[in-house]
């Protein structure tokens, strides 16, 4: 997860000091606008082209639009590179690199599902950022998936528009997130009440958080419920996918459903590849890229 370093924030505190100093020597740059894609992350092969494709949509609507990628994972980044494999920056690294390319104004294009402390990091960064003297004017941070609350409805509608058509009725469709200690965590028993007004068998439940597996699992007992659809709501089908969610281990979701008696059907499709969930962050973005003052 990422975390601003204490040394970048006061080499910012710095250059910000000096800036009346500065700013006499430096002709006022024509504003020009970039967009950073900030994912999580994945070292799953098979799931990083749902991060490709998410770029590929914005390079698609911004022709002409410097548009870039950055990890904010360094566990993630750590790995790749281990494994000897391309490692995008960090999002640090990833904006420092455009005001030598002439760039003023950046969105930076969050791909997370929640504002938990991985958006809040990136919301100080944009902060940091902004106003450095010879760097970038404004950077600012698109909203997460789920963040107002006409977000949830919408949001709700694109994950059961990618129900399997093999669904039957009477049989669940489960939601696997991620979970938090942040506060943030709320927007996932909201969801799961937006679900329930459009489907009563589409549940929500996450790795570390609330709703838990726990809560699942009573819940599909109650009902007699006997088959669940397993469905990604991360950005990528990944780690969290292949292990928490439709792993072999007992502690993975499909093992306890099975061990309570629920046939599990995990899908690998993470957010990234459902074009309506997509649809509603490209949205998020175009909010953030019309208020940049560049072109």
């Amino acid at each position: 997860m990422l975390r601003f370093p204490r040394a970048l924030f006061a080499l910012w505190l710095c250059l910000a000091m000096a800036a009346p100093a500065l700013a006499g020597h430096e002709a006022k740059k024509e504003p020009k606008r970039a967009i950073v894609v900030a994912a999580f992350g994945t070292s799953v092969p098979e799931a990083a082209p749902a991060i490709q494709k998410m770029v590929d949509r914005v390079k698609a609507a911004y022709p002409g639009v410097p548009v870039s990628l950055c990890y904010t994972a360094s566990m993630i980044r750590h790995k790749l590179a281990r494994e000897g494999k391309a490692v995008p920056p960090a999002p640090a690294e990833a904006l420092a690199v455009l005001p030598d390319k002439g760039v003023t104004d950046v969105a930076l294009f969050s791909l997370q599902t929640i504002p938990g402390h991985e958006y809040d990091d990136l919301v100080r960064l944009a902060e940091a950022f902004s106003g450095l003297p010879k760097g970038l004017t404004h950077v600012s941070v698109s909203a997460p998936l789920l963040f107002a609350k006409e977000d949830f409805p919408r949001v709700a509608k694109a994950l059961l528009a990618s129900a399997p058509k093999d669904r039957k009725p009477g049989e669940a469709l489960v939601f696997v997130g991620h979970g938090t200690d942040h506060p943030a965590n709320m927007a996932y028993p909201a969801l799961q009440y937006t679900l329930w007004q459009l489907d009563p068998n589409a549940f929500v439940t996450t790795v570390e958080g609330t709703p838990s597996f726990e809560n699942l699992i009573a819940e599909l007992k109650k009902r007699g419920i006997k088959k669940a659809w397993l469905m990604p709501m991360f950005a990528v089908a990944g780690d969290h996918a292949h292990n928490d969610m439709a792993g072999k281990e007992k502690d993975s979701l499909a093992s306890q459903l099975a061990a309570a008696g629920i046939a599990a059907t995990p899908q690998m499709q993470g957010n990234g590849d459902r074009d309506a969930v997509a649809a509603i962050w490209m949205d998020h973005l175009k909010k953030t890229v019309d208020a940049l003052p560049g072109k």
